[in-house]
């Protein structure tokens, strides 16, 4: 029962994001059973049929980043002290988790599966609309394990996603023994045994010590922090996998298609420029945390003041948690942009079910990022409550958040517009 009343007793901020997750799973198991519909309505059509379940990977995965992100930030099931006294422990958080994605999840399918037989006409005192939309496959009889199999991959895979995610850890670093390859030391010296200290070099007989100026000048640099480890190696590899899927867009623009694809009938060199996509998309989402981290260090130049130096300081942290959403944004944004202003396709290329997918992996998108910043504003939550005890009013804290939203929205606004144009000049010249 107190698990049921953790799932049932929380705040209508969190049910909404469930009730998001929901609409998500609905449209994305609409659009998996459209694909059944176009199967059974063109029986011999096996690769459109296969190519039309391709593309609903986009959606899939991008609903189930949706699920993964709510499941973070549900604070129902978040470790508190006390629970576990209680048989709450991480175990039965993780699973409390898993369950309210689950039934989130398999809500929304169940939604989608109501509306497609609607359409259909299956329902009694209901119409079919199979006349103005070929993918419903009205009159044909809908195989019950395709069914259910489709409409299982979503609650399957974000509960799957969820418990791997979210499974306990021991909060204790493991320590690994350090292997030696070598049997003596650098300088020929006996082996040092295991577990054996060995002592600080000191300065030979005879020499006098060292000034104290000449030690402090002679001292090493300041390591760099956790978040700079994490996030800026990132860098590198996110320039080379931008490059290489701007390159692989531009090889295939070399001949332009004859006529406008659509979403089903794609041409041969269609498949270089998804790989470019998706190329391109990783690396914006592996370069964002660590631009997000240079946007940080950026405020905090030339003398900043408090509002600069309190703004920058969060970027900074949490570079990682709103960085990675945050290239998603951007990768969308950009796709979306050179898809519909940058390429030369006619209006009737884009029907209502490529509509649903736009918006579902949009929306997707976006309510990703807004939940990511929730997650992050729960973080640093006793930080907060320490500056207000501390007399900071509340207008600097919300300056600082205006502040952060501003420097990033500068600063990826036009890497997106500019990947975009990037992307789209080959295939349009």
């Amino acid at each position: 029962m107190l698990d049921l009343r953790l799932t049932r007793a929380a705040r209508p901020a969190v049910q909404l994001r469930r009730l998001l997750v929901a609409a998500a799973s609905a449209g994305t198991g609409f659009l998996l059973l459209s694909c059944l519909g176009y199967a059974l309505r063109h029986p011999g059509a096996a690769g459109a049929g296969a190519l039309r379940l391709a593309w609903c990977v986009v959606p899939v995965a991008a609903t189930v980043y949706l699920a993964l992100a709510v499941a973070r930030t549900d604070p129902g099931t978040r470790p508190r002290p006390g629970l576990s006294a209680l048989g709450l422990g991480p175990a039965r958080l993780m699973a409390i988790s898993c369950l309210a994605t689950a039934l989130a999840t398999t809500l929304g399918s169940a939604a989608a599966l109501l509306l497609f037989l609607r359409l259909r006409g299956d329902l009694p005192g209901m119409r079919s609309a199979g006349a103005r939309a070929a993918f419903l496959a009205a009159g044909e009889p809908l195989p019950l394990p395709a069914v259910l199999t489709l409409l299982a991959v979503v609650p399957v895979v974000a509960t799957a996603a969820v418990a791997v995610v979210l499974r306990p850890r021991d909060p204790r670093p493991v320590r690994r023994p350090q292997r030696r390859y070598l049997p003596f030391g650098r300088s020929g010296t006996a082996p040092v045994r295991a577990g054996a200290t060995v002592p600080a070099p000191g300065p030979a007989e005879g020499a006098s010590p060292a000034p104290a100026d000449q030690a402090d000048s002679e001292a090493p640099a300041p390591s760099p922090t956790l978040a700079e480890k994490a996030v800026l190696p990132g860098l590198p590899w996110a320039v080379a996998l931008l490059a290489a899927g701007l390159t692989a867009q531009a090889y295939a623009g070399r001949t332009p298609p004859a006529h406008a694809p659509t979403i089903a009938t794609l041409p041969g060199e269609a498949v270089t420029v998804l790989l470019g996509w998706v190329l391109t998309a990783v690396g914006l989402v592996l370069a964002a945390p660590g631009l997000t981290h240079l946007c940080g260090r950026l405020l905090q130049c030339a003398r900043p003041g408090a509002l600069r130096l309190l703004a920058g300081r969060v970027l900074m942290a949490e570079a990682t948690r709103i960085g990675r959403p945050l290239g998603v944004v951007c990768a969308v944004a950009a796709a979306g942009y050179a898809t519909t202003t940058l390429y030369d396709a006619p209006a009737l290329a884009f029907g209502p079910l490529s509509a649903l997918g736009a918006v579902v992996v949009a929306g997707c998108a976006v309510a990703t990022l807004l939940t990511s910043a929730v997650e992050a504003r729960q973080g640093r939550a006793e930080t907060t409550d320490a500056l207000l005890r501390l007399g900071a009013p509340s207008t600097v804290l919300r300056g600082a958040a205006a502040l952060r939203a501003f420097a990033l929205l500068v600063l990826f606004t036009p890497l997106t517009l500019a990947i975009a144009v990037l992307a789209a000049f080959p295939l349009t010249h």
